[in-house]
């Protein structure tokens, strides 16, 4: 074994025309090489925060249209595959050089605890951990999917489990008040990843299929960023700064520098910081506190900028746009412009998401549409927390918080905005209202947009109805969660009833109440709700679109649970 080994990883992220990137975690300083059997080659050096190392390699020289498998040298010395693996060899698949007629597959889902939680809560059997299986068994390089979307809550810094437990009671240096069992230093968020990413099926998944992530709350604790409140309130811990600075940079290191692509890699200031440093940990504990800020300053575009790094990040898969939207960090949380972007952000998304496609897929780790009893009872709240009324506003706080009503419809002004860009797309009009329309569309809509969403522990298609007739895009909200948790038998209730028309109808009239304008989008579910461990796929062929989510049997199997064509509904 050479001096220093892997620790975590490789991870394959983003795979370029014909550069890849292979993301390491290593046991000391080293030089990292990643070599292909067709001859492409990439080395870096390691970086290293916090006493620990990492490289990003990008590998030139690819192949086009073609699976191939890789080694990793550590020093020159062979670190990956490990002898005696029980998985196929690990392959880098790329695109055609012309690939816009090559159809298009995601697989996707959200918040997974890892299996070791099972010891403790008995969890049903991880649905990512069954994927890789069943992709094992039969492995075929030509048919595997061309990125797999993680839609947040990838750790939870929250909810530990028993391992991690019995790591955080030998700790001795904590900070005055921090929970026992929850993380808060960098270290111990490494932890987290280590458990997760170590676990075989997902190592060897991570190592062959591209991957892209963005958090929700749990990568930080529960309810993060609900509310200005909930700031201050978090603040005042004597242990919330470096839980936050520490969870935002080992997001930075763990999920997000391998979003990028090679030339935005390259151009990120970050990690141009990062690898200039002998040792970088000071850089990235300014880093994770000057970019919690981002909150505080949404509503003013000139000292936001001053803060500002963009999570949100956006690609092409031949005819498919994926624009991935951060729901948590960068939020407006001032009472009465409350926004899931501020406007810098907002303008941005609005630019990637009109384009040459045919398929406009939003990642957002917090389902755009909802049930809608849901809904009217999130906007409601908010509608209440607004109130000038002395008593009104705190206790809509409390219950904000209580239920979690936090979701898009919790920011009704990011909800319609979102409806009304979708509408403007889906009809082929041009991007800013008010702008002159000619005797035809600006551009060709879409064939369809997806919203894929996680987060709520259950999974469903809806499909978004609009008042102007011109949208002839199928605008879907696609939610697929939990990879590896479970909801309280005790909700799964009332999350059906709040698909009802009874119930939905009782809780718009609550909101009527408090002035909420009915929204300017309708919509119904198609299939589900589905309430067990899923992961699911969409796939884009042409002008064609659908969706499969497949849940776990009791064996540790997958089985569709539900199949839904995009394209062609009205």
């Amino acid at each position: 074994m050479p001096a220093a080994h892997l620790l975590v990883g490789p991870l394959l992220r983003r795979v370029v025309d014909t550069r890849a990137t292979i993301w390491v975690e290593t046991s000391g300083p080293a030089v990292v090489t990643v070599r292909t059997a067709d001859g492409a080659t990439g080395t870096a050096p390691t970086f290293s925060a916090y006493d620990h190392h990492y490289a990003l390699v990008v590998v030139s020289g690819l192949t086009p249209a073609a699976a191939t498998t890789y080694e990793v040298l550590i020093d020159g010395e062979l670190a990956w595959p490990e002898p005696r693996g029980h998985f196929p060899p690990s392959v880098i698949r790329t695109r055609a050089a012309d690939d816009h007629d090559q159809p298009v597959r995601l697989i996707f889902g959200s918040c997974r605890e890892t299996t070791q939680h099972a010891t403790a809560r008995r969890l049903p059997p991880d649905a990512l951990d069954a994927y890789a299986r069943r992709l094992a068994a039969d492995f075929d390089p030509a048919a595997l999917p061309d990125l797999l979307v993680l839609l947040g809550d990838q750790v939870y810094a929250d909810e530990t489990s028993p391992t991690v437990k019995r790591l955080l009671k030998r700790r001795r240096r904590r900070p005055k008040g921090a929970p026992a069992d929850q993380v808060v230093s960098f270290d111990e968020y490494t932890k987290l990843y280590l458990e997760s990413w170590r676990d075989p099926e997902i190592r060897w998944l991570l190592s062959t299929v591209p991957s892209v992530m963005i958090f929700d709350d749990h990568e930080i604790i529960d309810d993060w960023n609900t509310s200005a409140t909930w700031r201050a309130d978090a603040r005042a811990q004597p242990w919330w700064a470096e839980r936050i600075g520490s969870g935002l940079a080992s997001y930075w290191v763990y999920q997000h520098l391998g979003n990028l692509s090679p030339d935005e890699i390259a151009n990120d200031p970050v990690y141009a910081k990062v690898t200039a440093a002998e040792d970088a940990t000071g850089v990235l504990r300014e880093f994770g506190h000057r970019v919690d800020q981002e909150s505080d300053l949404a509503h003013d575009t000139e000292r936001w900028r001053a803060v500002q790094y963009q999570w949100s990040y956006a690609l092409d898969l031949g005819r498919t746009r994926l624009v991935m939207l951060d729901n948590r960090c960068s939020r407006v949380l001032d009472r009465g412009q409350r926004a899931m972007l501020p406007p810098g952000e907002w303008s941005w998304f609005v630019d990637q998401a009109h384009g040459t496609y045919d398929h406009l897929v939003v990642g957002s780790s917090l389902p755009w549409l909802l049930p809608p009893g849901i809904h009217h009872v999130e906007s409601w709240n908010e509608k209440l927390a607004d109130s000038r009324r002395g008593w009104v506003a705190p206790l809509a706080e409390k219950l904000r918080r209580g239920l979690d009503l936090e979701h898009w419809a919790a920011f009704r002004r990011s909800f319609e905005a979102l409806g009304a860009l979708f509408a403007r797309i889906g009809s082929g009009t041009p991007a800013e209202p008010g702008a002159r329309v000619g005797a035809g569309p600006a551009y060709a809509p879409p064939a369809s947009i997806s919203v894929l969403g996680g987060d709520v522990h259950h999974s469903y298609v809806a499909r978004a109805r609009f008042a102007d007739p011109d949208v002839v895009t199928p605008v879907h909200q696609l939610t697929c969660s939990p990879i590896h948790n479970q909801v309280p038998a005790g909700l799964r209730p009332l999350m059906r009833l709040g698909w009802s028309p009874g119930p939905a109808g009782a809780t718009r009239a609550l909101a009527r109440t408090a002035g909420v304008r009915r929204p300017s989008v309708r919509w119904k579910k198609l299939a589900g709700p589905y309430f067990g461990n899923a992961v699911a796929t969409l796939v884009h062929d042409g002008r064609t679109a659908q969706v499969t989510i497949e849940g776990t049997t009791s064996d540790g199997h997958l089985r569709p649970v539900m199949h839904h064509r995009l394209t062609g509904d009205r």
